[in-house]
């Protein structure tokens, strides 16, 4: 049953690092390649983690330091990808000519179209006759 388990879990991970390691091959364009790489980690590395803890069993030497390794990997490689990812934005790589929607560029357009509207309406506010004195 032990086997079994282990073999299980490590084909897991296996199948989830190639599948990874071929989406970063195919994937157009760098934020796509992050979602890919970080997918990796993830579902690559952590089954076959705990594959080694339930080869090895429990008690062993290698089951603390994986399931330790198991914890920082879910905590480092998500905070990680989101760096990566931001600072790419912000420095100004181009999202894929295909993507859907870049929620960003929305969002700020939609902030400077208030921002110009609120403009206009002190500028109206202090012209003679302009509804704020009188």
């Amino acid at each position: 049953m032990k086997t079994i388990v282990f073999l299980v879990l490590a084909s897991i991970g296996l199948a989830f690092s190639l599948s990874g390691a071929v989406g970063i091959l195919r994937m157009p364009d760098l934020y796509s390649r992050i979602q890919c790489s970080s997918k990796t980690v993830t579902m690559g590395a952590l089954p076959a983690l705990v594959a080694l803890v339930v080869g090895e069993g429990i008690d062993s030497t290698y089951a603390s330091r994986a399931l330790l390794v198991a914890v920082l990997l879910l905590i480092v490689s998500p905070t990680a990808s989101h760096a990566l990812a931001r600072a790419a934005y912000k420095s100004g790589v181009p999202m894929w000519d295909g993507a859907v929607r870049d929620e960003v560029v929305e969002r700020k357009a939609q902030e400077k179209a208030k921002e110009q509207e609120q403009r206009k309406a002190k500028e109206r506010a202090r012209q003679p006759g302009g509804g704020g004195e009188g």
